[in-house]
Formats: structure tokens, C-alpha cells, sequence
């Protein structure tokens, strides 16, 4: 059981359709293809009512608009950015005609008119003075059923203490920006978070620490609940007392809450998408989708994938491979980040790898 670095540092142009026919295997009736390339770090992805795509780019400091294929050639039909000059921009979220941006220190909005393509008004933060810098820059938002608006800010570092407590946290605030409050603690890079529709429960990826060999600490998912505290930095996956400061707070760890599954190690989830679509479901079997970015830091290179979860009234948790082959042999053809669903089921994933944005559809078949 080796340890070593193992990380693809240069990113990729955009894979060929031949390419991507070639490498990825996803279930039978459905088919990939390229949106659009060409986006510098793409990140998080929302689809607008009128079926356009927003996509973040924190290395630009701008949200893009992807038009939808109104032609059918496959591909966007053009774009346009609809906001620059962001610190560092990675959540997005619309909400009753506002578009919410997640900087790195702070949340703004803007008005949104899906159907002009506009912005009306200006950008405005709504909450500033987030902490900032160290290991985890991104920020990630979504609107709740409760109509609140719930921020995670990942740990400043890899394992350590934090001085200040919002941060390894996901809060909640008003859609206003008020009313702030830390929702759940000890989470130590939660990227990706979800609903489950049928049971308004609240699940969340989290991404392990480094630096414990290739096959520790897991990544996990947990089912997060207000005042709940989930572990990090003092233990691991079920309870596994961390080796550095598992010593540190026996009464923190012994409350920690484990999680309800466990990814392999470094595999890097970082979007979790509940899916609507009946026929989708029944292909993936399963209800949730996530998206694996992949190891930096393992000899051998595992995660780089999109896998199906299946919630089992008596097995539990089921995990499936959805869409494999953007890592095949050492070589790195993507890193999936977010997962979005549109309204006739098709989805979209984003890659900061190789600046694209992939769809998936129905083949037809």
C-alpha cells in the first residue's frame, strides 16, 4: 500500500467527441457530449428557467451564460458573461428572480431576467467579511425548502484547529443576507450539498484529509442537521480517531456525528444532485448523483468519475459507477465538478480540468 503525489497539474484541452466515445462508459441509452469549451476553471453550473446554462469562473472572476441549443447541433449557441471583476465567484444559485454569487469572502446578488438574459440593477454583497484564504477557497450556496440561504466554507487547512468557527462549517441566512447563523460544524470541505426531495434531509459531501497513505481517511457523505458537529479535525469516518488531533477534544469527538457512507479515500466528491427525471433514475438506479474531481495526492489515481447513489430502505446506501473513463491508465482526460439537471432531464457537468461543460442526453437508443 504505497503513498505518493500523484496529480495531473497541467490542465488539458477540451476532450474530442471521438475521444469521449471512445473512453467513457455510462449506461446504455444515454450519450455525452460537448456544450461548450473553452471556460477557464468552469465550476458550479445552474440551469435557468428559459434553459440556458450559468457557470462560474472563479479564475476569471466572472458568471457566464451559456445559451441553450436552440439549433440542435449539440453545443451552446453562444455566451456571454454576466458578471466580472468577482473575488474568486463559485456558487451559484437563482432564487425568486435573483442570481446569488458566492465569492470568497463574501455572497452577493443581482436581478435575473431568464427569458432577456439580463441582469437588472447592480451587484450587491449581501454578506461580506467571510474568512478567506488558506487550503479551500470555494464557496458553495443553495436555497433550502425552508426559503433560507445555506453557505459552506471548507477548513483554512488540512487538519488543524480553526480560530475562527465559520470556518469547516455550512451557515444559513436569510435570502437578505441576515440573520447569520453557523447550521453545522466539522465539516471540513463540503463543496456539494442537496435535499433529497422525498425526504426534505439535508446531504452533503465532505472531502478527507491528506497525508494519512492512499487508502485513509474515507470521503464522505453525511446526513447534516442543524446544531450537529461532524468530526473534523479530531476524527475520520466512523469515529476513527485522527492521528494528530484525535487527543485534542475527547468531548467534541465523542458527539461527532459519523457519516451515513463512506467514498473511497481522495476521490473528491464535489456535487451531490438529486434527480427529477423518472426515466434518468431508473437508468442509474439509484436517486442522487455525484461527481468525483479525482485524487492529487494518491500513487495510484482513483475518483474521476460521476457515481449513482441509491437510498435502500435495508441495505442502506448504495453506490454505483455512472460514468467512468475520464481516468484510464494513469491518464487524465477530466475532472467533474458540478452536475446540474435540466427541465427535459438532460444534465450538465462542468469541468475545471479542461474548461468544459459536458451534456448528457438521451441517445434515443
Amino acid at each position: 500500500m504505497g503513498f505518493g503525489i500523484n496529480i495531473p497539474l497541467i490542465g488539458k484541452d477540451t476532450p474530442t467527441q471521438e475521444l469521449l466515445n471512445r473512453r467513457l462508459q455510462m449506461p446504455a441509452g444515454l450519450s455525452l457530449s460537448v456544450f461548450a469549451s473553452d471556460l477557464n476553471g468552469a465550476r458550479d453550473l445552474v440551469v435557468t428557467d428559459s434553459g440556458d446554462v450559468l457557470v462560474s469562473l472563479p479564475r476569471e472572476g466572472q458568471v457566464m451564460l451559456l445559451k441553450r441549443d436552440g439549433d440542435d447541433d449539440g453545443g451552446s449557441d453562444g455566451r456571454k458573461a454576466l458578471l466580472s471583476g468577482l473575488n474568486l465567484p463559485h456558487g451559484l444559485a437563482l432564487y425568486k428572480n435573483w442570481l446569488y454569487v458566492a465569492e470568497t469572502d463574501a455572497v452577493g446578488r443581482i436581478r435575473f431576467d431568464a427569458d432577456s438574459r439580463q441582469t437588472l440593477g447592480d451587484y450587491r454583497r449581501i454578506v461580506s467579511g467571510l474568512p478567506k484564504g488558506g487550503s479551500h477557497w470555494s464557496r458553495s450556496l443553495r436555497f433550502g425548502p425552508d426559503g433560507k440561504l445555506y453557505v459552506s466554507i471548507g477548513s483554512s487547512c488540512n487538519v488543524c484547529e480553526e480560530n475562527d468557527p465559520r470556518r469547516a462549517a455550512i451557515m444559513r441566512f436569510t435570502p437578505e443576507g441576515e440573520q447569520g447563523e453557523i447550521f453545522a460544524s466539522g465539516l471540513r470541505n463540503t463543496v456539494g450539498f442537496a435535499w433529497r426531495p422525498s425526504t426534505g434531509e439535508l446531504y452533503g459531501v465532505d472531502n478527507g484529509r491528506d497525508f494519512l497513505g492512499d487508502d485513509f481517511p474515507p470521503c464522505e457523505l453525511n446526513l447534516i442537521e442543524r446544531g450537529q458537529f461532524y468530526g473534523w479535525p479530531y476524527v475520520n469516518g466512523n469515529q476513527a480517531p485522527d492521528p494528530d488531533y484525535g487527543d485534542k477534544n475527547p468531548e467534541k469527538a465523542s458527539r461527532s456525528v459519523p457519516p451515513v457512507h463512506e467514498f473511497g479515500a481522495h476521490t473528491a466528491p464535489l456535487s451531490i444532485v438529486f434527480i427529477d427525471d423518472d426515466k434518468l433514475r431508473s437508468l442509474m438506479q439509484g436517486s442522487a448523483l455525484v461527481a468525483m474531481h479525482g485524487s492529487w495526492n494518491r500513487s495510484v489515481k482513483t475518483g474521476y468519475k460521476l457515481v449513482a447513489l441509491q437510498f435502500d430502505a435495508e441495505q442502506g446506501i448504495i453506490e454505483r459507477d455512472f460514468i467512468t473513463g475520464f481516468e484510464m491508465h494513469d491518464d487524465v482526460i477530466g475532472r467533474p465538478v458540478a452536475i446540474a439537471e435540466a427541465a427535459d432531464g438532460s444534465l450538465y457537468i462542468s469541468d475545471d480540468f479542461t474548461g468544459s461543460i459536458y451534456r448528457i442526453s438521451d441517445s434515443g437508443e
